[in-house]
């Protein structure tokens, strides 16, 4: 049954805003039709859905099914509660998952983030890794948090099907068998790099690139070879190009 949302549950939603109140809560944000929908199919606990009448009417026998408290609000309220402009569909408060290490497998690529401190480009980093196959992403501690609403939406969905663990970088690169590879303004041309079936590929700073400490534990250094006059390249399109590279030379990568 749909149940009207109370003021007191309003200011709960609008603190979820507040890393503060995401980390005392353990819980975070969902918004938009799309995300929420891809929250209620994925390995995420839900606490309850705010939803308007229009997209209970339209999914009303899947959110019945489902079990979880249903409140119901107006269009122009639901973007009061959330960060969007405007939201037509729905807000969820979804249940953060705890920080558990993530292992490499034989012929899998991962991702390494070294603070990556925009939550854009981290949520786009995200949805680059799902076109891409890639399920894995290594964070260092200074990197946007992955459940801040800016990162969520910029995933559009696919925050539920790449898990992402926060550790220090360097020291847990130091562990690690696979191959290490760079993305640096002097390297090898990726172009001309053939990678193999597994590895892990490094991301920098926006401004500043790979910390020293965890660049000292990355072998391979490759490079975008650049055309034009552009100083540098954004850091989630830069890596889009390179998982494109990957994807085409390492034919066995994610298990295709």
């Amino acid at each position: 049954m749909l149940q009207l949302l109370s003021n007191n549950k309003s200011k709960y939603i609008i603190s979820l805003q507040n890393k503060k109140q995401r980390l005392k809560s353990g819980n975070f944000l969902v918004e938009g039709e799309k995300n929420v929908l891809e929250l209620l199919e994925s390995s995420f606990g839900v606490e309850c859905l705010v939803i308007s009448q229009a997209f209970f009417d339209k999914h009303q026998n899947y959110l019945l099914k489902l079990g979880i408290d249903l409140f119901l609000s107006e269009p122009n309220q639901l973007a009061k509660l959330g960060t969007f402009e405007t939201n037509e569909a729905a807000i969820a408060i979804a249940i953060c998952k705890e920080n558990k290490p993530l292992y490499i497998q034989e012929n899998e690529w991962v991702l390494a983030l070294d603070q990556v401190r925009d939550p854009g480009n981290l949520g786009t980093i995200i949805r680059v890794a799902d076109w891409y196959g890639i399920k894995k992403i290594i964070c260092s501690f200074n990197t946007a948090e992955l459940y801040n609403p800016k990162v969520i939406a910029a995933t559009m969905g696919s925050f539920s099907r790449v898990a992402v663990y926060y550790t220090e970088l360097a020291p847990w690169l130091s562990e690690q068998k696979a191959s290490i590879f760079a993305a640096v303004m002097e390297g090898n041309n990726t172009h001309q790099q053939t990678f193999p079936d597994g590895g892990i590929l490094v991301m920098g700073n926006e401004s500043n690139g790979i910390s020293p400490e965890v660049l000292s534990q990355c072998f391979n250094k490759i490079t975008i070879p650049r055309f034009g006059g552009a100083e540098s390249l954004n850091v989630a399109i830069a890596t889009a190009v390179i998982c494109d590279g990957i994807r085409r030379t390492a034919p066995l990568a994610y298990n295709v």
